[in-house]
């Protein structure tokens, strides 16, 4: 039987717990796991099993322990973990949003919009210059979560077989995951439409009335961390493997993008279903329809649901197109002017 051989980390990780390696008096080389036995690990990392923490193990591996921190700083240690979380939050979520807002802007994006009249000047670098300022201060409530999580709070599981319900249990989740989070975020959202906090909170998003993938994330530090809340708070509420949360939250901040690149496309079947770039251009331009984030089952429930305007003929670029006919596109230099004249009506 070949050996289960673990590397010669510092520590091992086991749901928010660390079993020290020198704290068993293996300082050096190789551990065998499977020939130490259970007796190996202390009665609280027993009792826990095995499940290390993807992110930070292989930040803490690779990069951490031999480049950052001095050996002598224990992985486990709350400070160092909540700084290593406050870095790989702030990095990680920049990287998605610039690698995916980019491919959407180059690819997806049609730039025919920005000749769109309600299209503000210099667009593009405001949305990425408020989403990147944004960013930090919405990873200080987001890293005591992922903190909570990553010290064994939550009831993220490593293994298959931790599933009660075994692989139903697993593909069971995403599902529930994406309607669960669909729920709150729509009510969470009219909710920052009241009046009371619409102009304080979320009104910088609404900016963007013609929105490329880069207002995705350019949100009020506030309105952007209440808006994710939902996929923090699943996994405490409810078993998530670790791998399908890693890949959920990467495929939200993606889904983010796609509703903001004007890419109306989606399968003539699901088109009543899905709250797409469609039903979400609609929401910038009216505010008051489609709210919700992946579906509009609760648009429908909640008596906020718009058939998207592109979908009737009437959309942006119906309304370029109509420009371009009758020979009244507005230049770059009146570029804006209807946006602001919106904003005017809606205080």
């Amino acid at each position: 039987m070949v050996r289960k051989q673990v590397p010669p980390l510092p520590s091992l990780r086991f749901i928010g717990l660390t079993c020290d390696i020198r704290r068993h008096g293996q300082a050096d080389g190789p551990i065998d796991v499977e020939a130490a036995g259970p007796e190996w690990l202390n009665p609280a990392d027993r009792a826990a099993g095995y499940a290390m923490d993807i992110v930070l193990h292989y930040t803490d591996y690779y990069f951490f322990t031999p480049y950052v921190y001095p050996s002598s700083w224990p992985e486990d240690d709350a400070v160092r973990q909540i700084i290593s979380l406050l870095v790989v939050t702030n990095l990680g979520a920049a990287a998605i949003y610039l690698l995916f807002g980019m491919f959407s802007y180059y690819f997806i994006f049609d730039h025919m919009l920005k000749k769109h009249p309600q299209y503000l000047p210099n667009q593009v670098q405001r949305e990425i210059k408020y989403a990147l300022k944004s960013m930090p201060w919405m990873s200080i409530p987001t890293v005591a979560l992922f903190f909570a999580e990553v010290r064994g709070y939550s009831k993220l599981y490593n293994n298959i077989e931790d599933s009660h319900y075994g692989w139903f249990g697993v593909i069971f989740s995403m599902a529930s995951f994406l309607f669960f989070t669909d729920m709150c975020i729509y009510w969470i959202h009219r909710f920052l439409h009241h009046r009371l906090l619409y102009k304080r909170l979320h009104k910088p998003h609404h900016t963007w009335k013609i929105a490329t993938p880069f207002a995705s994330h350019a949100f009020h530090p506030v309105d952007g961390f209440l808006q994710s809340i939902p996929y923090h708070i699943y996994p405490f509420l409810f078993p998530l493997h670790k791998l399908v949360y890693l890949g959920l939250y990467i495929f939200v901040n993606i889904w983010t993008v796609s509703i903001h690149d004007g890419n109306y496309r989606v399968p003539k079947v699901l088109e009543e279903v899905i709250n797409g770039a469609a039903h979400h251009t609609d929401h910038h331009l009216y505010f008051d329809y489609n709210y919700g984030q992946y579906f509009t089952l609760w648009d429908r429930i909640g008596g906020s649901y718009k058939c998207p305007s592109a979908y009737e003929g009437k959309g942006p670029h119906d309304y370029l197109r109509k420009l371009t006919a009758e020979g009244k596109l507005c230049s770059s230099s009146s570029n804006g002017r209807a946006a602001i004249e919106n904003d005017s009506k809606e205080e």
